[in-house]
């Protein structure tokens, strides 16, 4: 018997039969989720949970199972919650409810996803207890957690976590949730909560050990962190110590770390726990505007420079590139010695050297010093210092040496949400330098302030409204006998938009002279755009008088604009602005403005 040979029927018949063989076509599984009688805030709570819906177009049967097996878990804690303690969730795979697919039986394939949840009835607290507690604490309470509010697991967490802290807040330490007993009414759609808490006994602080990858010296590092030993036990000493560590600026890391058990004699040890940053930096700064030219600093810092945590910063700045006026040049360097009197003050040394080419003076000053600062919280600081300054000016009363043993008194209260890009809060700033003058040089007192305030409109602040208030004054000798240094101008970038650098000054017979006070008032409105663009629209008013104090007859000059903000992430916005003069008579037209971060 002869067979024919066919090579079209055999080619398909072997190209049908390795079909065959292979797996199923991949199709991505299509999860969706019901929540009938859910509002639409806890349905989208309920999506976002899932992880069934977030894997949705999954191929992999084993993940999808997986997904759907622990979404009947996740579900029902946001369900819980919510406040529903009778809930109901389905997960079908095709029909099939996830929980009853055996794992190592799985389908083939998975095409739907359908959830179904239906919520049941919201619970009330019936019962809301939380004991004992200590007599005396400033630790506030849920209020969520009382009879007849709204039961939710969160509230009864949160409960428990207010217990434990006003026990630790009262010096004990080991505080702890000792028994929870909650009961689910489900006819009358009532949930009762007893919390008990163990306070354990009262602690004082014992050791503190030193650990980490650091070249600090393990002395100093306990000098600075000012750890209460022997003191009756207190989280935010903890919490205090932790920051004089991370404020020297030589940590990138710092955790103290409590025992398990207290010692038998009524202490707790703790461990700090370091890691050190790279121990030099080095940064750039640029600014440009068309009548200050090009400004550039740098500044290199070197962090434990004895190895107590001592911080050694040298800075450099040019400015007036490309401007009519020569280039301003400074140079500064200082030294802070942590902890050097105090777990809160450091002593540090400054000498500066400077030479200035302004608008209307031109002036070379050099100013050592050394003095204190004393920080009293994250947010607030102030210091003090007493140095002797020689300068050598040339304004409209021409050249004059200039002699001076110089203090500064310099307080600041930083109280906004960011430094570099603010929506909210506020900044203060103020500054006492009295000098005593020798070798024919007058004494006298000059004073300056600076206020910033933010608000936030709409969602995520979308619209900041931010004011900025400076003021200055100098008593004591004529504008003859006082340091152009010492005198006030405005205009520029610093005060007044629009004008150029320290434009606005006093009258006298011959020229223009700083003034013996100032103020000036800054307004903006900041819009997002998008999460990085923002425009600006400003305005800014500057006065400047011959006397101690502004007043009505004061000079002054005026400027608004428009700017445009990009942020760039871990730098800040950067910034151009446009401003014009709309007061005092100037005739500089339209300034420009481009710099890093806002302008206050």
């Amino acid at each position: 018997m002869n067979f024919p040979f066919r090579p079209r029927l055999t080619a398909r018949a072997f190209a049908f039969s390795f079909l065959t063989l292979l797996p199923p076509a991949a199709f991505g599984a299509d999860a969706t989720l019901q929540a009938p009688g859910a509002n639409a805030g806890l349905a989208d709570r309920l999506r976002g949970a899932s992880a069934s819906v977030a894997a949705s177009g999954e191929t992999n049967v084993q993940e999808i199972l997986a997904a759907a097996l622990s979404d009947y878990r996740t579900l029902v804690q946001v369900l819980y919650d919510a406040g529903h303690f009778a809930p109901v969730v389905n997960i079908r795979l095709d029909g099939r409810e996830a929980a009853l697919i055996q794992p190592l039986n799985p389908p083939q394939s998975v095409r739907t996803v359908e959830i179904t949840v239906q919520p049941g009835p919201r619970f009330a607290f019936g019962k809301a207890e939380l004991s004992p507690l200590p007599r005396q604490s400033d630790v506030e309470f849920p209020e969520e957690y009382a009879p007849g509010q709204p039961a939710s697991t969160g509230a009864i967490r949160d409960a428990a976590v207010a217990g434990v802290r006003a026990w630790r807040r009262s010096g004990h330490a080991k505080a702890a949730v000792a028994e929870q007993r909650i009961t689910a009414n489900h006819l009358q759609a009532r949930l009762d909560a007893q919390l008990r808490l163990a306070p354990g006994p009262r602690l004082r602080f014992g050791r503190m050990a030193v650990t980490g990858d650091t070249r600090v010296r393990e002395e100093a590092i306990r000098s600075i962190a000012g750890f209460p030993a022997g003191e009756a036990f207190h989280p935010d000493l903890i919490a205090k110590s932790a920051s004089r560590l991370r404020r020297t600026g030589t940590f990138s890391s710092v955790v103290l770390r409590e025992a398990e058990q207290p010692n038998p004699d009524g202490t707790l040890d703790y461990t700090a726990v370091v890691e050190d940053l790279p121990p030099r930096r080095l940064t750039f700064g640029a600014e440009i505007s068309s009548s200050d030219g090009v400004e550039l600093s740098g500044s290199w810092m070197h962090r434990n420079l004895f190895g107590a945590a001592e911080k050694l910063r040298i800075e450099a700045r040019l400015s007036g590139i490309g401007s009519s006026n020569d280039i301003d040049g400074r140079v500064a360097v200082r030294l802070d010695r942590p902890a050097a009197l105090g777990p809160d003050d450091l002593i540090f040394y400054l000498a500066e050297a400077e030479q200035l080419d302004e608008e209307h003076y031109k002036a070379t000053q050099v100013f050592g010093a050394a003095g204190v600062r004393r920080t009293f919280s994250d947010k607030f600081f102030a210091e003090a210092a007493l140095g002797v300054s020689s300068i050598l000016a040339e304004d409209v009363f021409g050249q004059r040496r200039f002699k001076y043993i110089a203090g500064r008194l310099r307080a600041e209260y930083d109280e906004r949400d960011s430094r570099v890009n603010p929506a909210s809060g506020y900044y203060l700033q103020g500054t006492a330098t009295p000098f005593i003058g020798f070798g024919g040089s007058k004494s006298g007192l000059q004073i300056e302030a600076d206020g910033r305030a933010y608000y936030g409109l709409g969602a995520d602040d979308r619209i900041v409204l931010a004011g900025r208030l400076q003021l200055g004054s100098v008593a004591g000798p004529s504008l003859s006998e006082i340091s152009p240094t010492l005198l006030f101008f405005s205009g520029g970038a610093g005060t007044v938009r629009g004008h150029e650098f320290q434009s606005l000054g006093v009258p006298v017979a011959g020229g223009t002279a700083g003034g013996r006070s100032f103020a000036a008032l800054s307004g903006e409105v900041r819009g997002k755009v998008t999460e990085t663009i923002s425009l600006v629209g400003f305005y800014d008013i500057g006065f400047v008088d011959a006397d101690s104090f502004v007043s009505g007859s004061s000079a002054r000059h005026a400027g608004a604009g428009i700017g445009v903000r990009y942020d760039v992430a871990g730098i800040g916005p950067i910034r151009l602005d446009l401003a014009y003069p709309v007061d005092g008579g100037s005739e500089d037209g339209l300034q420009f403005y481009i710099g890093i971060g806002q302008a206050f």
